[in-house]
């Protein structure tokens, strides 16, 4: 997810890496060497589709811009296709606050709960409840380290990487107070912002690209399910209904991209993917079938839903940039949402991040 261009002619690059370049996040070094904050240096976004935009103008007299059709199904909303990808779908807005507001809080809670698998898998092991530890302010701490930390059992669970490193959540105070021993630790909090992905479903190894049927994991939740199905009508063969079997939650901070892949690791490329935006308007860039192919930008808001089945399965996509709320205020309705107290963690998080869920037919 954070491979640096080191190619330092730009016409070296392909075109896919100089749309990357284009729209990553930089900042204005004007005020490199004084204490005021940096500035995101400004992007021209003139070339990025909008289809919150388009959605209105289709609304109010039925234009379309060139090259953008709609096609109606059985969603209360039209879905746009590109007429040069085909099998590509965007559906603004599919989802509704109350939905959006429940899958920010599962992508947090439980998607990354054992036996579902995260990248701090390699090094911490199976984490059992990161959200609330970063929410109590706790450490986690090498446990050959802990013997003398007073540990809450009701709330910390010992984790484990698969070899003799074990790892416990203890209370900040409890590791600073422990003088002369030194002591591996981490704050949850930390975590919770480098937490990258989670898998849910048939487990994805991503050393060997590959699913692993053997390896342990939850259910993709019913109701995430059958959200997917719904969504996922408007690409699919006729007469054949969706099968949810894998998903990928990606969790991106500000400055974090994607960089330009396939996902190709699926039995059969006329499903499609779901993939459902959560928190923070991000960039999406929609390539070609070479990274030579000059690639479409356009807008990812909150809600919004991309389809991506048969020949859109073959073109290379990413995410170069997302705009934190500083920068756009785009998310003041989830903001509204989360605004009692038991929400505030949830809101401190999701007004500087973005979270994409992923849902995959695997067989």
């Amino acid at each position: 997810m954070y491979g640096s261009d080191k190619v330092t002619d730009d016409s070296e690059r392909t075109a896919f890496r100089r749309a990357e370049k284009k729209y990553k996040l930089y900042y204005d070094d004007t005020y490199k060497s004084s204490k005021k904050k940096k500035l995101p240096k400004q992007v021209d976004l003139s070339e990025v589709i909008d289809f919150k935009c388009i959605l209105g103008c289709y609304k109010q007299d039925g234009a379309l811009p060139l090259g953008v059709n709609a096609i109606k199904c059985d969603l209360d909303r039209p879905v746009f296709c590109l007429e040069n990808r085909p099998g590509f779908y965007f559906i603004p807005g599919a989802l509704s606050l109350q939905e959006q507001c429940q899958w920010i809080r599962e992508s947090l809670t439980n998607f990354p709960q054992p036996s579902n698998r995260t990248n701090h898998n390699a090094i911490y092991g199976s984490i059992q409840d990161l959200f609330i530890a970063a929410k109590g302010k706790k450490v986690l701490v090498e446990d050959d380290e802990i013997s003398d930390f007073n540990v809450d059992s009701d709330v910390e669970r010992s984790v484990s990487n698969g070899n003799t490193h074990n790892w416990k959540f203890v209370e900040e105070n409890t590791v600073s107070s422990k003088r002369g021993t030194a002591c591996k630790s981490i704050p949850a909090s930390v975590l919770l912002r480098k937490l990258r992905w989670s898998t849910l479903g048939l487990q994805f190894d991503w050393s060997k690209r590959s699913y692993d049927i053997s390896l342990p994991h939850n259910k993709i939740p019913s109701a995430l399910c059958q959200l997917a199905k719904r969504m996922a009508a408007a690409a699919m063969p006729t007469g054949e209904e969706f099968k949810p079997e894998a998903a990928i939650v990606n969790y991106f901070a500000s400055g974090d991209t994607l960089g330009g892949h396939l996902d190709d690791m699926e039995a059969d490329w006329s499903k499609p993917i779901v993939s459902m935006s959560l928190g923070c308007k991000a960039i999406f860039l929609l390539g070609g079938k070479s990274r030579q192919d000059p690639p479409i930008a356009m807008f990812l808001r909150s809600g919004d839903v991309v389809l991506m089945a048969g020949e859109a399965r073959e073109c290379f996509h990413g995410v170069p940039r997302i705009f934190i709320d500083e920068e756009s205020e785009e998310i003041s309705l989830l903001e509204r949402h989360f605004s009692n107290q038991d929400d505030l963690h949830f809101l401190e998080y999701i007004k500087n991040s973005r979270i994409n869920i992923n849902i995959r037919q695997v067989f």
